[in-house]
């Protein structure tokens, strides 16, 4: 052979002997056998015998004969039968008979339908008989074939000639013949090839020295046959394979293969070859005996003469170059056929021997034992094995390849096995340093196929960290598609590295926000760039990463990070997108490659990064090492777009800025401009304003320093009265303005805060506990008008030291006096007790006050006795005019009225008041018509009433003491208040 043939037993071969007697004894008489049987075919689970007598055989399972029949009665044979499968048609073909309608040797072609019984003889029925032609020349049939539907018939002639009959053989509707194909040659095969589809049938035909092939139905019907090969084939080496429609011929070189496109590719197997079958994937082989000057020595010597009569039974597997089975057969083969599931050759002396493939399984065992896991696998895949069950023979040809020490093979085949194979059998063999890149291998293949687990994953990084293969842990990590390892394993593993890029990648490619900001700042340190990213999240997810690194970031980016605070704070957060580069102002790198950049992975990772709302059509990086831009660089670039949040509570952030003092005041004052902020958080943004205010003002010894920052905190207590009314004001409780301004030694906030409670007394008392003269001096100068009780209080506190009267000088001793006096704040024996309490004053200090006080006092006395004189004067002059009124004539000497100016005319009306009026003046003021009895004059009536009225109230107020007790309390001069009650009356009895 040119090419080398394995062989093996596929095959079990069993000699079969019918179990019925009758059959049996048909079957074991050789001469008998080989001088009845003419022809052999199969079909229908059925075998057909065909005999030199005319008779056909139907046998059965077991081989039992079920049925016999005489086709044909006038002594032909039965050289030919085909039967159509799935059905109960049989054709045969008697050659030899004799008749009158027969020429001699003319071949008949009947139809049978096994189905139907002739009630005459008991035969099946004959559906239709036809002579077949050969120009009335007596040659014998050398082929023959026919169609599934037995509309076509190809008959072969020993003389080269083809005839086919066309026509409706099985309804017998009549035929029509003709002559295709004549030639020297005789005719050793014809086979038909059907294309339903396109109704094409065409023949071919296989004679001693060549193959040709003539369309007889369809498109190119009529055309002269054409040659397919110069090379013909013996009788009985042209079959069909049903399967794949091509035509099988065997030659001694090779088996070939036709189709309608011509010659596939032929399958090597020297040696003569006597018969050709197609059993599935096999093509069944029968060689004749080797000539006797041919014959091995070994072969004569052990077969003696019989040598020369050995036939050789072979199956071979064309596409595997298997020989599946072989062996002797000591007698000619009549025919070799496939039924009941198994492969059977009946010899000319009666023989039958059936083969049955064995298991799959049996078969691959065999393959095992040999090591031709190649071979196993081509097979498996022949015979349509399920995927997991090839794994197992990749698997065991990856353990054969890995002893012979074959290592890279023996990984091919257990990534192919990986679906099935426990990972951990694999890895264990690889974990030797040598083998590391077989161990990357399978472990990216585990990922691939979604079977690694977060241990495989750490492996493999691990591998990859170290061979530093930082490419292959960049083509890893970026692979497309879904997720095929366990993330956080793989993030941490690449932080543990110091692969901070590829895990910033990662955490940013599968939505990890919170852990690319770990990333930049716990290990690349790139705080701006965090903070840059940040700014790229939307309102939801930047505020716990903001929180979470908020002092970290105001450390390392104090302006940033703060005007990110105030934003996100006061509801102006815009998420940054990235405003697209141009071409031409796109910087152009010449260091390509993942390795260099990662020479500076932190200065440039932001521009890897594609954040959230960044601009991803152009995209462009800057490898300068030492410009690292800033965030406020970068917003330069940068567009926002607004998203509707809910703004947390300044308070919330007031912790981040713990230490940064300055930046706490900028978001402080910067959250005060925000319209929306509720009372609530105005009061505590105030409050901690005020407070950081006075931390400011303690923080140098200069006295402008504190005083610009004392400034600052006073104006937020001071805001009240500087603020219009229709402005809210600051809301600070006055408990944390004296417990801050306390604590930070602020006096001016606690008086601010005495000053808006009206608490000026305790002003002005915390002045003095602390012996602030000045101060004490500014208070009573600032609230002594408002509080007048300061200035008695001011007197002790001069008098009580003579430093402290030293310090305030006896001008403002005098100042105090004299507010005291004027305001009449204390008798002058208080004042007097009150200096004369300690040695302080000196009586010269006090002669000025006591002088004027007693000219005072004496000028008030002369007062009061003019007073008390006029008073008795006009007294005295009221009761003389009362007694005169009532025991003297009064005189009247008016000359005009009262009313209306004109000269007095009887009758006139006199009122002892002096005031005269016509009568008629009085009624029109007065009374009525007729009215004469007018007793008070009209122009005293309005003082009468006034004093009637007040004469009414008195009396009215004599019976409230509520109201003289008020007056009483309230009044400076209480004995001066007593006097004025008492001149109103109410001190009378009975309230006259």
């Amino acid at each position: 052979m040119a090419l080398t043939w394995r062989s093996f037993d596929f095959f079990e071969s069993t000699p079969i002997t019918p179990s019925d007697p009758t059959s049996r004894s048909f079957f074991d008489n050789p001469s008998h056998f080989s001088q009845s049987i003419a022809s052999v075919c199969s079909g229908s689970e059925s075998l057909f015998l065909g005999g030199f007598d005319g008779t056909v055989r139907i046998i059965g399972p077991n081989f039992k004969i079920l049925r016999e029949f005489t086709a044909y009665d006038n002594g032909s044979s039965v050289t030919h039968m085909r039967q159509v499968e799935g059905t109960s048609l049989l054709v045969t073909i008697g050659e030899g008979g004799v008749g009158e309608d027969l020429e001699p040797g003319q071949p008949v072609v009947r139809v049978w339908s096994l189905d139907k019984v002739n009630k005459k003889d008991g035969n099946p029925g004959l559906l239709s008989s036809v002579v077949v032609n050969n120009g009335k020349r007596p040659f014998p049939i050398s082929a023959f074939t026919a169609t599934d539907d037995l509309t076509q018939l190809a008959v072969g002639f020993a003389n080269g000639a083809v005839v086919v009959v066309r026509g409706d053989l099985v309804h017998d509707l009549g035929t029509k013949q003709r002559v295709i194909y004549e030639s020297d040659e005789p005719i050793t095969g014809v086979e038909m090839h059907v294309d339903g589809g396109v109704g094409l049938t065409t023949l071919f035909v296989a004679t001693t020295a060549r193959v040709l092939k003539v369309v007889i139905s369809g498109k190119g019907h009529g055309q002269p046959p054409k040659t397919v090969e110069d090379e013909g084939c013996g009788v009985g080496c042209m079959v069909v394979d049903r399967r794949t429609g091509e035509i099988v011929v065997a030659r001694e070189d090779a088996v070939y293969y036709y189709t309608l496109e011509g010659r596939g590719p032929p399958t090597a197997y020297e040696g003569a070859k006597k018969l050709v079958a197609v059993y599935g994937d096999y093509v069944a082989v029968v060689s004749p005996p080797t000539p006797a000057g041919e014959a091995d020595t070994t072969r004569r010597r052990f077969w003696g003469g019989a040598a020369d009569s050995i036939y050789t039974f072979t199956l071979i597997h064309p596409e595997l170059r298997i020989i599946a089975h072989s062996e002797t057969v000591l007698a000619d083969v009549k025919h070799i056929f496939a039924l009941w599931a198994d492969l059977y050759m009946l010899t000319l002396d009666g023989k039958i021997f059936r083969y049955h493939e064995k298991t799959l399984q049996q078969r691959l065992d065999m393959l095992y034992q040999r090591n031709l896991y190649t071979l196993a696998l081509d097979l498996a895949q022949k015979c349509g094995m399920d995927a997991q069950q090839q794994n197992i023979i990749y698997r065991k040809y990856g353990d054969y390849l890995y002893q012979k020490g074959n290592y890279d093979e023996a990984m091919t085949q257990y990534i192919k096995a990986v679906d099935s194979t426990e990972p951990s059998q694999v890895i264990r063999k690889f974990l030797d340093t040598q083998r590391i890149h077989n161990l990357i291998e399978y472990l990216e293949e585990l990922h691939e196929h979604h079977r690694a687990t977060s241990d495989h994953t750490t492996l493999l990084l691990n591998c990859y960290a170290k061979l530093k293969d930082i490419d292959k842990l960049e083509k890893f990590i970026k692979s497309e598609g879904d997720l095929k390892f366990d993330l956080d394993t793989a993030i941490s593993m690449c932080r543990q590295g110091g692969y901070y890029e590829q895990a910033a990648y990662l955490a940013k490619k599968h939505g990890e926000h919170d852990l690319v900001v770990d990333i930049l700042i716990e290990d690349s340190h790139a705080y701006n760039e965090a903070l840059d990213f940040i700014w790229h999240l939307d309102p939801e997810t930047a505020h716990p990463c903001l929180m979470k690194y908020a002092r970290v970031l105001i450390e390392h980016c104090p302006s940033d990070a703060t005007q990110l605070f105030i934003d996100y704070h006061t509801g102006k957060y815009k998420p940054r997108v990235d405003a697209p580069i141009t071409a031409e102002a796109a910087p152009v790198t010449t260091n390509g490659g993942f390795a260099a950049g990662a020479a500076n992975a932190v200065s440039n990772l932001s521009s890897l990064l594609p954040l959230p709302y960044m601009n991803t059509a152009v995209l462009a990086s800057n490898n300068n090492a030492n410009a690292k831009p800033t965030v406020g660089d970068m917003s330069l670039k940068q567009e926002a777009i607004a998203i509707k949040y809910t703004p947390p509570k300044p308070r919330t952030a007031f912790s981040s800025f713990i230490d940064h003092p300055d930046e706490f005041i900028v978001f402080l004052e910067a959250c005060l401009q925000d319209d929306a902020l509720s009372k609530e958080d105005k009061t505590d943004i105030y409050t901690t304003l005020f407070e950081m205010y006075l931390h400011k003002s303690n923080e140098k010894k200069s006295d402008a320093h504190r005083e610009k920052w004392e400034a600052k905190a006073k104006s937020l207590i001071e805001a009240d009265k500087s603020l219009p009314a229709t402005q809210e004001k600051p809301q600070i409780e006055n408990s944390n303005v004296l417990l801050l301004s306390h604590l930070s030694n602020f006096r001016d906030g606690t008086t601010l805060v005495k000053e808006q409670s009206g608490l000026l007394f305790d002003i002005f008392r915390s002045y003095t506990s602390a012996k602030d003269t000045k101060g004490a001096i500014k208070a009573l100068a600032k609230y002594g008008p408002e509080e007048p009780q300061l200035y008695p209080a001011a007197l002790s506190y001069l008098t009580s030291d003579a430093k402290i009267l030293d310090e305030a000088g006896p001008d403002e001793l005098a100042a105090v006096l004299d507010r005291i006096d004027k305001g009449g704040l204390m008798a002058p024996l208080q004042v007097v007790q009150t200096l004369s309490k300690n040695s302080v004053a000196s009586m010269g200090m006090i002669k000025p006050y006591l002088a004027k006080r007693i000219e005072a006092e004496r000028l008030d006395i002369q007062e009061n006795k003019r007073v008390v004189s006029q008073f008795r004067t006009e007294t005295m002059a009221r009761r003389q005019e009362i007694a005169d009124l009532g025991g003297k004539p009064a005189v009247f000497q008016a000359t005009r009225c009262g009313q209306c100016g004109g000269g007095l005319e009887l009758p006139v009306v006199h009122f002892l008041c002096k005031h005269s009026f016509h009568r008629r003046c009085l009624r029109v003021t007065g009374g009525g018509e007729g009215d004469d009895n007018v007793g008070e004059c009209p122009i005293c009536v309005v003082d009468n009433a006034t004093i009637r009225a007040l004469k009414k109230s008195q009396e009215e107020n004599s019976e409230r003491h509520e109201l003289f007790r008020a007056d009483l309390e309230g009044s400076e001069d209480r004995f001066k208040t007593v006097a004025e009650w008492f001149g109103r009356g109410v001190m009378g009895a009975g309230g006259e």
